[in-house]
């Protein structure tokens, strides 16, 4: 019974950083992220008000990265954002921390609450972080990467930023190296705080998080990905086998 009452405790805990995370993501990142990006132990602005101009300059900033590239100024940044440029720095930092936080908010979006009046749900991380026993994981992970494939069809925003950065990084290395230095699990916080929650409760075995969250990426994201680049997709039918056999394929390699 205690055993059962630490698990239950456990899973609510679990559940409850996901969902905190879910939150955050869509916030763009945390200012301990901002500090591994520029190098420096710079705290960003905090405060309510502090938080809408931060999201007021990322999507400024989504606006324009799209538009013109990675070239556009900070300076036309401030101004679509209705802040100063001292500001825009004061939050980022520099250029490709911003873009990093962008283009990171982007791939985090299918994992959170839909954008915009968007009504397309992503996966439920909070579900899939409570899962019980293994008959129960496997289904929440099958939900779970099933909503994620089709939420991520439907961002057209997303694929057309993962494009300007395999575009802008030939034309700008330190984008590439920000981009590389922030690491798969910072790229899918909630999806390492998922997996890291199922392993803290003895449902997985997982001794590298970082491989672990671009394991399951691969199997279950990338081969949409992939073929939506060259302007094609991949059918309903052959989709759910792909999923059915990432999940048991991820499953089989983390399982205690």
């Amino acid at each position: 019974m205690k055993a059962d009452a630490t698990n239950t405790e456990s899973g609510q805990t679990g559940s409850a950083q996901i969902e905190s995370r879910q939150t955050e993501s869509r916030q763009i990142g945390s200012s301990q992220t901002e500090s591994r990006q520029t190098g420096s132990a710079r705290t960003a602005p905090s405060g309510a008000r502090a938080a809408r101009k931060r999201q007021a300059i990322v999507r400024a900033a989504r606006t324009l990265f799209l538009r013109e590239g990675f070239g556009v100024g900070m300076d036309a940044i401030a101004a679509e954002a209705g802040v100063s440029k001292v500001t825009v720095y004061n939050h980022f930092g520099s250029k490709e921390a911003l873009f990093t936080a962008v283009v990171v908010g982007a791939l985090d979006e299918p994992l959170g609450e839909p954008r915009d009046g968007d009504r397309s749900e992503g996966p439920d991380l909070a579900r899939l972080a409570r899962a019980t026993d293994p008959a129960d994981l496997r289904t929440a992970l099958t939900d779970a990467g099933r909503a994620w494939i089709l939420a991520v069809r439907a961002d057209d925003e997303g694929r057309a930023l993962r494009t300007l950065v395999a575009t802008e990084a030939h034309r700008f290395p330190e984008l590439g190296r920000a981009w590389r230095e922030h690491g798969p699990a910072g790229h899918h916080p909630a999806v390492a705080d998922a997996l890291r929650a199922l392993a803290d409760r003895g449902l997985l075995d997982i001794p590298d998080l970082e491989v672990a969250v671009l394991q399951l990426y691969s199997l279950l994201v990338f081969p949409q990905m992939v073929f939506e680049q060259y302007g094609a997709e991949l059918g309903d039918d052959l989709s759910e086998r792909l999923l059915a056999d990432g999940v048991e394929m991820f499953l089989r390699r983390y399982a205690p």
